[in-house]
């Protein structure tokens, strides 16, 4: 008979016969070739198996004889399947279902080395090797292994097959949880209460026996709800269903996205999930579509710093960078300021990732790393489109960087972040992000450093006298117009969740880049030296304009401590 298919082992008639080999090799006798060859005839099976069976001889004894006779190589320990994902892979590529390959005892394997392999109990099987043929690629090969091991390999396949319908039956469980009315309605409620709230951040946090439900207000996390943890795995396939994120997935980070109407208003929410010990740490961005405070006048400007940055965002060219750590208003503020210069008479582009809020009258772009739409490719590509103002996300490498200073000398006005302490470290991050320090100088017009401060509940805030070394610090940066001192402290009350402060503000450090500036950053001067330069020339720290703030009644000295540092020892 000819072989099934070029890759199946079906003996040629011009094979000896493995009896007369064993015996040929001392390994069996006569009588028991005699023996099975009678037991072959009344039951079946092949030769080599029934001796095994018969006592004979051993299946170590037997496989190098029987690779020997049928070419078929005996299997190596380095040929093995690293997991079960190797023998899936093959399955699940031939189209032959999972019972065939357990009821056969065959399994087939992508080996380290790449080659596939095929081992089963009986390779002869001309309807085995005829299937293989038809459904496997070229280059297929078949290998001898021992009872026991081929009894493991398909063992590894039957335990991959269960955790796929074990994980198909849990996605279809966690989906029916996720749809139960209660954990609606309880998902529904944690998003009604934060934007109730005004929280700017969700967090759901699993442990051991309970989870938490925590907002961020006003920058400060506080915990809304503790449920049991038996109650997590609905919550969270909740929030991971609506946000478009595979509920299946919970050892990969993922993130999701959804648009909601709560509590009258519509608002995007960017999900962020992470595998933790105790499961997934999820947390939900909210960003309200309707934003009736995008003005530069109610960010907390000081009359000075107002005038000066509402100057710098009307320059016809230049960078205008705002420095600041995650979650400090810099988006907002660059939001504000082309807010204030979009008159419909400049083309203003924006570059970000992601894009937050959606001003008309602008053009957005969403970059996105994942497929290679990077910053600085967007960048590229939105220089031909013949912009006046570009505002750039982020400045994170030296090529967004460099294509920022560029468009800034060829006659546009580029606004952006960058990740600094303060304003004139942003000069130095520059340099080393491998700027060229005439090019930083020339390029850069001014740079503004922020933080948030919490702003004091006006229904329950009361006088306070403050430390005189705290009056000692103020008094040299009033100015002859200013108000007089208005301290308070915070009490707390039931419209302000009792912590005393409802609402944020700003509080600046702005730097002019005057021409002394540029000398300074030529000479790749330190830090040290750009500020006592900026301080000279009438500019104020972060703390100093949080102390102003703090004298005008709109925060307290702690929330200043807390935002700024310490003061002084002698302050």
């Amino acid at each position: 008979m000819p072989p099934a298919s070029p890759h199946a082992a079906t003996p040629s008639p011009a094979l000896r016969r493995l009896g007369e080999l064993l015996v040929e090799r001392h390994l069996a006798t006569p009588a028991d070739i005699g023996k099975a060859l009678a037991f072959q005839q009344q039951f079946g099976g092949r030769i080599g198996s029934i001796l095994v069976r018969l006592g004979a001889l051993s299946e170590e004894s037997l496989l190098p004889v029987l690779s020997e006779q049928l070419g078929i190589p005996l299997l190596d320990s380095s040929e093995w399947p690293v997991d079960a994902q190797a023998a899936r892979v093959p399955l699940d590529a031939s189209g032959i279902v999972a019972d065939w390959w357990i009821d056969n005892d065959v399994v087939a394997w992508a080996a380290p080395e790449g080659q596939l392999l095929v081992a089963g109990r009986d390779p002869l099987d001309p309807m085995v090797n005829e299937l293989l043929g038809q459904r496997l690629p070229a280059g297929w090969s078949w290998r001898l292994a021992r009872a026991q091991d081929i009894e493991r390999l398909v063992d590894l396949l039957a335990r991959a097959r269960r955790a796929d319908e074990e994980a198909a039956d849990d996605v279809s469980h966690l989906r029916e949880l996720a749809e139960e009315a209660p954990v609606i309605e309880l998902v529904n409620n944690i998003l009604a209460q934060a934007m109730d709230q005004r929280a700017s951040d969700i967090h759901i946090e699993p442990e051991e026996m309970l989870f938490h439900v925590r907002m961020r207000i006003d920058g400060i996390l506080h915990t809304r709800l503790t449920l049991p943890a038996s109650r997590y795995p609905a919550v969270a396939s909740r929030v991971k269903l609506i946000s478009g994120m595979d509920i299946a997935e919970r050892r990969l980070p993922q993130d999701g996205r959804l648009s909601v109407r709560v509590s009258g208003q519509d608002v995007d929410v960017r999900v962020s999930s992470v595998p933790a010990v105790h499961g997934e740490s999820l947390v939900m961005r909210l960003l309200p579509k309707e934003r009736q405070d995008l003005s530069l006048q109610r960010l907390g400007f000081s009359p000075r710093d107002l005038s000066l940055f509402r100057g710098w965002v009307q320059e016809p060219h230049g960078i205008v960078l705002v420095t600041g750590p995650t979650g400090s208003g810099k988006s907002t503020t660059l939001y504000a300021a082309l807010e204030s210069i979009n008159q419909r008479d400049r083309k203003i582009i924006t570059v970000e990732d992601p894009v937050e809020y959606q001003l008309p009258g602008i053009t957005q772009i969403q970059a996105n790393a994942e497929i290679g739409y990077t910053f600085a490719r967007a960048l590229r590509a939105i220089l031909r489109q013949d912009p006046d103002v570009i505002m750039i996300g982020e400045i994170r490498d030296l090529e967004t960087a460099e294509i920022a200073v560029q468009s800034s000398l060829t006659g546009h006005l580029v606004l952006s972040t960058l990740h600094t302490n303060d304003a004139v470290s942003a000069f130095t991050r520059l340099i080393d992000m491998g700027v060229e320090p005439f090019l930083v100088a020339t390029s850069v017009r001014a740079v503004q450093a922020q933080r948030l401060v919490r702003r004091l509940c006006p229904d329950c805030s009361r006088p306070v006298e403050p430390l005189p070394a705290v009056a000692r610090l103020v008094e040299p940066l009033l100015e002859a117009s200013a108000a007089r001192p208005q301290w308070r402290e915070a009490v707390g009350c039931q419209r302000c969740q009792g912590t005393g402060y409802r609402g944020r503000v700003g509080i600046y450090e702005l730097v002019d880049v005057t021409p002394e500036m540029q000398e300074l950053v030529l000479a790749r001067s330190t830090a040290e030296k750009l500020r006592t330069l900026a301080s000279a020339q009438g500019g104020r720290t972060l703390r100093e304009d949080g102390l102003l703030k703090a004298h005008a009644g709109l925060t307290t000295v702690e929330e200043v401590v807390r935002v700024t540092g310490a003061l002084p020892a002698d302050g």
